[in-house]
């Protein structure tokens, strides 16, 4: 049944298959609020593809990883996995219960997802469980945490989405992955557009969410030279310099409409989760990942616009 479950998941998009056991979660673990009778919590880890990422380091197409690496993934090929490996656990006469992320719901009152659109988001609904996803997939064995709060992988460094199914069957379990990738070298804080990961990893999910929809007008190459234009700080908004709370944070994303969202409520990256990519790149570098390609992913000095851009326009010539 292991087997069947493996090849079944790799058949339909999984990259990555572990099995974490009932005894690797505490009792009172959302899981058991989930599902009482929970045996195994089968993790699923899928590739984002490298691809996907080319067009936002070469500053040419954006909108193939916000659709092809975000939506499609999260509302297409990760939940048909499930279902599929769901199905055929429940013909075996076991329950299966699929967990994706609801990435429209937040326990936090005044918090966001960077992904989603933040009016789009139901806060405070903590009678709706979800996992802890970090953690459930480092005990499913997928991966470890890395610096910055992300899934590592050793085939794909960060470049992975990922989620589970919980099910009454019991399975051997996957070893859970003995942390060795991340050297907290800090290249995803010295990435960030908008300065969002702090020293110790944390992530402000506003300032990132305002970053992550393309306020840094020096890697944004659809920002008109005039944009911000009634913001007092403007030019340090443009320059990832400003530091934003949840309300400035919501008028400056008011006023990114320069690139227009994908569906179901997610927001076009123009940061192309810089940390990701600067993760990937070092690790790539070190030679520590275990898939391999023929060319490395940076192939050039990373490109950057000037500051003078938006100093220097004059408002009756756009």
């Amino acid at each position: 049944m292991r087997n069947k479950v493996i090849e079944l998941a790799k058949k339909n998009g999984a990259d990555i298959v572990g099995f974490a056991p009932e005894s690797r979660f505490s009792k009172d673990s959302e899981i058991f609020k989930i599902l009482p009778e929970t045996k195994t919590v089968i993790g699923l880890a899928f590739r984002i593809l490298r691809g996907i990422y080319r067009g936002i380091e070469e500053g040419s197409t954006y909108y193939q990883y916000t659709t092809m690496a975000v939506e499609n993934m999260e509302e297409t090929v990760m939940p048909m996995a499930q279902l599929r490996i769901s199905m055929m656990l429940e013909e075996e006469g076991y329950t299966a219960l699929p967990q994706r992320r609801h990435q429209q719901i937040m326990a936090e009152e005044n918090s966001t997802n960077p992904e989603v659109a933040y009016d789009a988001i139901y806060r405070g609904r903590t009678n709706e469980i979800q996992l802890d996803f970090l953690d459930t997939a480092i005990k499913c064995g997928l991966g470890e945490k890395g610096f910055h709060n992300v899934l590592l992988t050793d085939e794909f460094g960060p470049m992975v989405r990922y989620c589970f199914i919980l099910t009454d069957a019991e399975f051997e379990e996957t070893k859970v992955v003995e942390p060795h990738i991340c050297d907290k070298c800090g290249k995803c804080s010295e990435a960030c557009p908008g300065n969002a990961i702090a020293e110790n990893g944390d992530v402000d999910p506003w300032q990132c969410a305002v970053y992550y929809n393309g306020a840094n007008g020096t890697k944004n190459p659809f920002m008109p030279p005039y944009a911000f234009e009634d913001f007092e700080n403007r030019l340090e908004i443009i320059a990832g310099e400003a530091k934003v709370t949840p309300e400035t944070a919501r008028k400056i994303i008011d006023n990114l409409y320069f690139y227009p969202p994908a569906g179901h409520a997610y927001q076009c990256s123009i940061c192309g989760r810089a940390c990701d990519m600067a993760c990937y790149i070092h690790l790539e570098e070190k030679g520590v990942l275990t898939k391999k390609f023929n060319s490395p992913f940076r192939k050039r000095e990373e490109w950057k616009f000037d500051l003078s851009d938006f100093e220097n326009y004059e408002k009756d010539e756009v």
